[in-house]
């Protein structure tokens, strides 16, 4: 059984208040060329197809077109929601959709019913789980403790009917501890999402989305496939692909990449504006690359922006890092980059007030921040 896994397509989405539509058209083509070439049985997609819960028409046109040529191709699509979407959204007409052999995860309702695909090794149950809360498996499970994220998924599995003398294949969008984050990536307060690998062992292959570098948790049976295109110079190294993997009989699995080139790649420079503008560097840059301007000159550059624009017309971001910016201000390092949003408030309150917070304030600040993170207002 070959499946193709995507994930975090994020359709829609702006960078720098780039849009990025171009592009996504241009890689999912490029994606198409690939399930052309390995002929799958099966396209797993898991979760953040959009960039937000109420998408643009361009956007969820873009989806549509994309989904229409899967499906011509005689293969299955199996889809999550991811926490950018709105399942209900996203679950329009999904029984209609699977005449097509388009599933697409329905809203979570305390049952998980798998898709049963067949080759000659026989079936594989693809099970497809959306992006799950604590919240949302207490309404249905009143009786059990769910206090954690990896006790609600650790729940949605234990209620699913797992055949383990079968294949199993779990499509889920989750942040499972141990995984590697960029800052294009939402952060929960207190690291409150992770999830313990050790949850996904009934299966066989567990196709990850949530997570935008390619990276694997526990070996290469659970997987991140990460985002097809770079979406924050954080990803500018990221080598970005779609992954492959091919089940044979129970318990062989084997898992490969395909990369993806991008219509314009990310790149960062840093050196001195007359640097910059030297054909030493620019000639090193796609013309229609998008870029982040680090400048060294000690003193500002007039019009710096609009002038770099004239050499870098995708110019997305120019800062300076000199003895003045980083005296004005302590750079954070990556140790900094990774705290969690709650305790990097409360340095600051206490460096501000000259003490610390308070339970009280901490607790308001938490369910704040929580409530920030899932977009509530």
């Amino acid at each position: 059984m070959k499946l193709i896994h995507l994930s975090d397509l994020h359709l829609g989405k702006r960078v720098n208040e780039f849009p990025m539509l171009d592009d996504q058209a241009y890689i999912l083509e490029r994606i198409l060329d690939i399930v052309d070439d390995e002929r799958p049985d099966g396209v797993l997609i898991a979760g953040d197809v959009y960039d937000k819960s109420v998408p643009s028409a361009e956007a969820v046109s873009l989806l549509d077109d994309f989904l229409v040529k899967l499906a011509g191709r005689s293969l299955a699509v199996l889809l999550v929601s991811g926490n950018h979407d709105c399942p209900e959204r996203l679950a329009f007409a999904n029984r209609l959709m699977e005449q097509r052999r388009v599933y697409v995860s329905p809203v979570y309702d305390g049952a998980v019913r798998p898709v049963t695909l067949e080759d000659a090794h026989g079936p594989v149950d693809v099970w497809l789980l959306p992006f799950l809360k604590p919240v949302h498996l207490r309404r249905f499970f009143p009786g059990e403790e769910i206090d954690s994220y990896t006790a609600a998924v650790a729940c949605a599995i234990r209620h699913m009917p797992i055949d383990p003398a079968r294949r199993n294949v779990l499509v889920a969008h989750q942040f499972v501890t141990g995984a590697q984050r960029c800052d294009s990536e939402e952060l929960s307060v207190g690291g409150s999402e992770n999830v313990d690998a050790a949850v996904f062992a009934p299966f066989d292959y567990v196709a990850l989305g949530h997570l935008h570098g390619p990276q694997n948790v526990d070996g290469d049976r659970v997987r991140y496939c990460g985002t097809p295109l770079k979406y924050s110079f954080s990803e500018v190294r990221h080598r970005k692909s779609v992954t492959v993997a091919e089940l044979g009989p129970k318990g062989e699995l084997a898992v490969r990449t395909r990369p993806l080139i991008p219509r314009r790649d990310m790149v960062e420079l840093r050196g001195s504006f007359e640097q910059l503008c030297s054909p030493q560097v620019y000639d090193t840059v796609g013309r229609e690359d998008y870029v982040r301007a680090v400048l060294t000159d000690e003193n500002d550059v007039y019009d710096a922006l609009g002038r770099l624009r004239l050499v870098y017309p995708n110019l997305m971001r120019l800062d300076y890092d000199n003895c003045r910016t980083r005296s004005g201000a302590p750079e954070l390092d990556q140790a900094d980059v990774e705290r969690d949003p709650l305790e990097l408030f409360a340095g600051f309150y206490e460096q501000q007030n000259r003490q610390p917070l308070s339970e009280e304030q901490r607790r308001y600040l938490a369910e704040l921040l929580e409530t920030l993170r899932e977009g509530r207002t």
